[in-house]
């Protein structure tokens, strides 16, 4: 243990010797207490949560990202470079601990930055959430700064309808020849649609189960709708649509009456009185459209209801923790390109994994079409499959199956929506990205540098 705090300590000392890291403070300070500064808001709760914590905690992440990376691969492969690392594989001890060592370093030195830029982040939410006005103040106490979960409806399961109208289909001669795979595809999304889809003059009933004792554990709680539609008609920029709700038990003689509009294909918020949850934890709302276009509300996130689940500190906490885990991954990348490789090389490979690792919907655009090659641009599906294709899709999906456990979760969004950040989401994050994605890197990073040669000329 004392030879892996040495370590751990010498990187610490360099890493402050780098420039880099008086630079990364003064950056850092810049996005957290001058952007809000220079940025104004509009005054309202979502224009200050925009800049005070999407803004703040995105420049944050991308900076420790970027710098981690950089200091990952300074602190191994310049001490190979400039033969230091050669006095320290003299002492009695093994190389795998020397890797950990700087990781632990690089993490001790992420853990300060973060902590310090997080503290300054939740102290000038609460400082400037005082400039407010009342009704924005309320909004931010019952939206924003809270923790909520939220509940949909049970998705239908549609596979049995969609083999059942699949073999009807397939018979005709026209789709006798077409992909079956295509044709299974579009009667997933007419069904899909069907069960969207709300006429003009049209209601649709939504009941969403909250939990057997919601009634009793939110009960005098404010509970809030998140809605999202689509129109497939044409509309002009601020054109909005009226709706009707009743919320509550459909035999209850106190259901809620309210009346708003909204506009299409945007996530729109509003509150429900409470205990309109019946006895076995259903909510049920009834939706109607009096405008005169029709309207689609999504199955997957269409309609949500949002409710307290804790307070707005511990849930910060857990989602600042969500973000060191990512930098431990980053940490890990770097030390891993760097225990065989030269510095502006491992830098190189490190930015280029980290750019493979954003690239989520590009990935899932090429498994979602079938192919890079071939594209027919009416049906968005390739012509015909080739052993490329093929290829493509299995790398392809394998990899936007990986990321998709990696980054499949953004706790900044979380964050500036008052979402729930849970305890389940940081221990998950934590093992997925740290001790497994990570864990891999290591495992590989250790290996490489115990069996490189380090006194073979550079």
């Amino acid at each position: 243990m004392q030879p892996l705090l040495a370590i751990t300590k010498i990187t610490l000392k360099a890493a402050i010797r780098f420039r880099l890291v008086l630079v990364l403070l003064g950056l850092l300070m810049t996005a957290v207490v001058v952007l809000p500064v220079i940025i104004k808001h509009d005054g309202s709760a979502q224009g200050f949560t925009q800049i005070l914590i999407t803004y703040t905690l995105t420049s944050i992440t991308a900076l420790l990202g970027l710098a981690t990376l950089w200091l990952a691969c300074g602190s191994l492969a310049r001490e190979v470079e400039d033969f230091s690392m050669q006095l320290v594989c003299t002492k009695p001890i093994p190389r795998w601990q020397i890797w950990l060592g700087k990781w632990l370093g690089l993490m001790t030195l992420n853990a300060v930055m973060l902590g310090v830029s997080g503290v300054t982040v939740f102290a000038l939410l609460h400082w400037k959430a005082s400039g407010l006005g009342e009704a924005q103040q309320k909004v931010l106490r019952e939206e924003i700064f809270v923790a909520r979960a939220g509940a949909r409806e049970p998705v239908p399961d549609l596979e049995p309808q969609v083999e059942q109208l699949f073999q009807k289909r397939i018979r005709e001669t026209a789709v006798a020849n077409l992909d079956r795979e295509f044709v299974r595809k579009q009667i997933r999304e007419q069904l899909k649609a069907a069960n969207q889809f709300v006429p003009p003059g049209k209601g649709r009933r939504w009941e969403v189960p909250l939990g057997p004792d919601a009634a009793t554990r939110l009960q005098g709680q404010t509970l809030h709708l998140r809605v999202k539609f689509i129109s497939p008609d044409y509309t002009s920029e601020g054109t909005t649509f009226p709706f009707m709700w009743e919320v509550g038990p459909p035999e209850g003689k106190r259901r809620q009456m309210i009346e708003n509009s909204f506009s299409a294909e945007s996530f729109a918020t509003f509150p429900i009185a409470p205990d309109q949850i019946a006895a076995d934890g259903t909510l049920t709302v009834d939706g109607f459209n009096v405008s005169e276009k029709p309207v689609l509300f999504p199955i997957e996130d269409g309609f949500e209801v949002l409710y307290r689940e804790g307070g707005f500190g511990l849930n910060f906490a857990r989602g600042i923790g969500i973000i060191f885990c990512w930098l431990g991954l980053l940490a890990a990348v770097g030390l891993f390109a760097a225990a065989k490789l030269q510095f502006t090389v491992a830098a190189f490979v490190s930015m280029s994994i980290l750019f493979v690792g954003l690239s989520g919907s590009t990935l899932g655009q090429v498994v979602e079409q079938g192919g890079i090659m071939g594209i027919d641009h009416e049906t968005g599906m390739v012509d015909q499959k080739t052993f490329v294709n093929d290829v493509a899709v299995k790398v392809y999906g394998t990899l936007k199956q990986a990321l998709d456990l990696v980054t499949g979760y953004n706790p900044v969004d979380a964050l500036s929506t008052g979402r729930s950040v849970t305890w389940t989401q940081l221990g998950t994050a934590f093992l997925l990205v740290v001790v497994l994605t990570g864990g891999t890197f290591a495992g590989l990073g250790m290996w490489i540098f115990t069996r490189r040669e380090l006194a073979a000329p550079q």
